[in-house]
């Protein structure tokens, strides 16, 4: 950290809480957490007095200092928000207050989200293997760079006022992406055709490939709410139970029986052929003669098509509730002409670069708030 502002011990500018309740069975009580890598203080729920082992907890408050004993060498640290006052934390969760007429709470919040105050915190953990915990002592002990209250204040509105500005080409980066699709989808709604059933359109395939316990296998997943195939995990033969497997060719249609119904469906990416997926994932060939995989892709990414799938998958628990390849062959879908899934192609293909585009600028977004905190605590923004 910067050598051009004094240095001051945590413990100078931070009081540990021990603010305490005594838990009523009957009330309904906030639970607060801490997200990894700078994501701050959230809710984890909301529970009833009697859910909560022990007679008493420690509360937290607005504009705290709250950290994770566990998870805090791993970014877990940050500032009390308004909406968690009076919420509800379990030992592992040490809160402070912040000693206002020296350190600018605000200043604290974005200097705990710098690649340097969590290798302080990573000094300050020890422990065995799955056991390091940061130690309060040591922590407290630890310096941070100090500038005068005045000063902290400019670093924040500073910084504060460059990431508006990432936010809002972020926000904007989402309006495109939707315009996009709903384009998509406009070009479909236009020309609905007659109510097809899948099985006329696509072919389920078999499982057609055993797996051998020496060999590693590259599995791909789909995400939920219409965002598609993507590559997952490597995984060796003993790290599973299945017995075969289906590769992947791009083009395939494909989806998870768990999570079909809540949009986690589309067709395999290039960058995803010959990958894995379990017996979990039924695996169609597409009858490219009669329907285009884009056509599938954009259709069931459709936030308005999952409630229809919902409706034919079965389960007693809704949170279990699975899309059989039967039931999905039965079902009906409005099949466009030809012409139309062609220029649905041709607009879709402009669109997936646009995304390719607008996926890099993300990245790139997502690199600059580091590079911002990081001048801005060296006394250079």
């Amino acid at each position: 950290m910067t050598q051009a502002w004094p240095t001051v011990e945590l413990g100078h500018v931070l009081s540990r809480s021990n603010e305490a309740l005594a838990i009523v069975p009957s009330e309904r009580y906030k639970e607060v957490t801490v997200r990894l890598w700078g994501k701050g203080a959230v809710l984890r729920g909301e529970v009833q007095g009697q859910e909560i082992a022990g007679g008493r907890r420690f509360c937290v408050r607005a504009g705290q200092f709250i950290l994770s004993r566990i998870d805090a060498r791993n970014g877990a640290s940050g500032i009390v928000p308004g909406t968690l006052d009076g919420a509800v934390v379990s030992n592992d969760f040490p809160a402070y207050n912040v000693v206002p007429s020296r350190l600018f709470t605000p200043y604290l919040g974005w200097l705990s989200r710098t690649r340097q105050f969590v290798d302080l915190c990573r000094a300050a953990s020890e422990g065995t293997t799955n056991r390091v915990r940061l130690q309060e002592e040591r922590f407290l002990r630890m310096a941070i760079p100090l500038p005068p209250v005045p000063e902290q204040q400019r670093i924040v509105a500073k910084v504060e006022e460059v990431t508006a500005k990432i936010e809002e080409a972020r926000a904007l980066r989402q309006r495109v992406d939707g315009q996009c699709d709903a384009l998509c989808r406009s070009i479909l709604l236009a020309d609905p055709g007659p109510p097809t059933p899948m099985r006329d359109i696509v072919t389920l395939r078999d499982e057609d490939t055993p797996v051998v316990a020496t060999d590693t296998y590259h599995f791909a997943g789909v995400y939920c709410f219409g965002r598609g195939v993507f590559p997952g995990e490597q995984k060796s033969g003993p790290d599973f139970a299945y017995k075969s497997l289906t590769r992947l060719q791009a083009g395939d249609f494909v989806y998870p029986k768990l999570m079909a119904w809540e949009g986690a469906l589309g067709i395999v990416p290039p960058e995803c052929d010959g990958l894995y997926v379990s017996p979990e994932y039924p695996v169609f060939d597409v009858s490219t003669e009669r329907v285009l995989p884009e056509t599938l892709d954009v259709y069931f990414r459709s936030p308005s098509v999952w409630p229809q799938l919902a409706e034919i998958s079965t389960g007693t628990n809704v949170r279990r509730r699975r899309l059989h390849p039967k039931n999905f062959l039965g079902y009906r879908m409005p099949l466009p002409s030809m012409e139309t899934q062609q220029r649905l192609r041709a607009v879709k293909a402009k669109v997936d670069s646009l995304k390719a585009l607008q996926a890099q600028t993300a990245a790139e977004l997502d690199a600059l708030l580091p590079s911002v905190l990081d001048k801005a605590f060296k006394g250079e923004l």
